[in-house]
């Protein structure tokens, strides 16, 4: 996922400054970019050179100066061209399954601890997103279809979490049911 597009789509739900933004991409799990602060700044900067947003200065009483960054009708057209092109299959390039695959190296004990340690990490993922959920993000709802197209995002990710979990369940079934595993 570019930067750019993430940052265009973001200012196409509402004008914003760029420590929102990064706030934005932190607290969303669908925008799985997690930049720092010169990048998403360095990014503006080349979208407001290409002529895709604007800025507008806005003074405070008491608090710092703020950059506020809208969406031109150009880089409206621009995210609309890049939603539009064909997606890229999903991608599984997961640092597990590469540990896995060279996990016949640890003893039984050991593999069951990297599983265990696995497990918990997914499932304080699971538990994090599902929290959430539950409290409501800020997300974009400016439509009724909006809503359920980040609804579903959402399930979207939790149900891949759930998937993991059931997979590392029979994982561990089949090494036990193969008697590679005691009981």
């Amino acid at each position: 996922m570019s930067i750019k597009h993430a940052i265009l789509g973001a200012l196409s739900w509402k004008p914003t400054t760029g420590y929102d933004l990064k706030k934005f991409f932190e607290n969303s799990a669908a925008m799985y970019w997690s930049g720092n602060n010169n990048q998403i700044y360095k990014a503006l900067v080349q979208l407001l050179e290409e002529g895709l947003v604007t800025n507008e200065i806005q003074h405070q009483d008491k608090a710092p100066t703020k950059k506020i960054y809208s969406i031109t009708g150009k880089g409206l057209n621009e995210l609309k061209q890049w939603v539009l092109a064909a997606s890229d299959a999903p991608e599984f390039r997961k640092t597990f399954l590469v540990q896995l695959s060279w996990a016949d190296l640890l003893t039984e004990e050991e593999l069951l601890a990297v599983l265990a340690n696995y497990e918990n990490e997914v499932k304080i993922q699971l538990l994090i997103h599902e929290e959430n959920n539950r409290r409501g993000r800020e997300y974009p709802s400016r439509s009724s279809r909006e809503v359920i197209l980040w609804d579903m995002i959402s399930e979207n990710i939790i149900s891949s979490y759930k998937n993991e979990l059931n997979w590392i369940e029979n994982l561990r079934q089949q090494l036990y049911k193969k008697g590679l595993f005691e009981e």
